[in-house]
C-alpha cells in the first residue's frame, strides 16, 4: 500500500540526483504512487532527455511505483481546483496529483514549493 505520491517534479529529481532526491528515495522505501498523467510527463521528460524506450521502461521498473488511475472523480476535482490554483500557476498535471492526493488522503512529494498551502485538505512536502 502507498503511503505517498509523487509528482512528476519529485520523481525527476530522484532520477537526475537533484536536490531532494534524497527525501524521495526515503519516502519510497515505505512504500509510493505516481498518478498515470504525472508518470506520463515522466516519460515526456526522459524522452526529452534522449533516452530510448527500452531505456525508458528499465527506468520506470526500477522505480517500483505503484500506477494510479487517473478517474472521472479525479478529473472533475483537478477541473474544479483550476478556480483556486490559477493564480499559482498550476498546470492539469499538477492538479491532477493533487486531486489524487486529496481524494485519497496521499501525502504529495513534490519540488514546487508554491503547491504548499495552495490545495485545502492537501497535505503537501515540498522536497526542497
Amino acid at each position: 500500500m502507498s503511503t505517498c505520491l509523487l509528482d512528476a517534479s519529485a520523481i525527476l529529481a530522484l532520477l537526475q540526483g537533484e536536490p531532494g532526491a534524497n527525501t524521495v528515495a526515503e519516502a519510497m522505501r515505505s512504500g509510493a504512487a505516481v498518478v498515470s498523467v504525472n508518470l506520463s510527463e515522466v516519460v515526456a521528460k526522459l524522452c526529452d532527455g534522449g533516452l530510448s524506450d527500452e531505456e525508458i521502461g528499465q527506468v520506470l521498473g526500477e522505480l517500483k511505483l505503484d500506477v494510479v488511475a487517473f478517474d472521472r472523480e479525479d478529473a472533475r476535482l483537478a477541473g474544479l481546483l483550476r478556480r483556486g490554483t490559477r493564480g499559482s500557476g498550476l498546470s492539469l498535471g499538477d492538479r491532477a496529483c493533487l486531486a489524487v492526493g486529496v481524494r485519497r488522503g496521499l501525502t504529495v512529494l513534490t519540488a514546487d514549493a508554491a503547491w504548499v498551502g495552495v490545495v485545502p485538505g492537501a497535505h503537501v512536502i515540498a522536497i526542497r
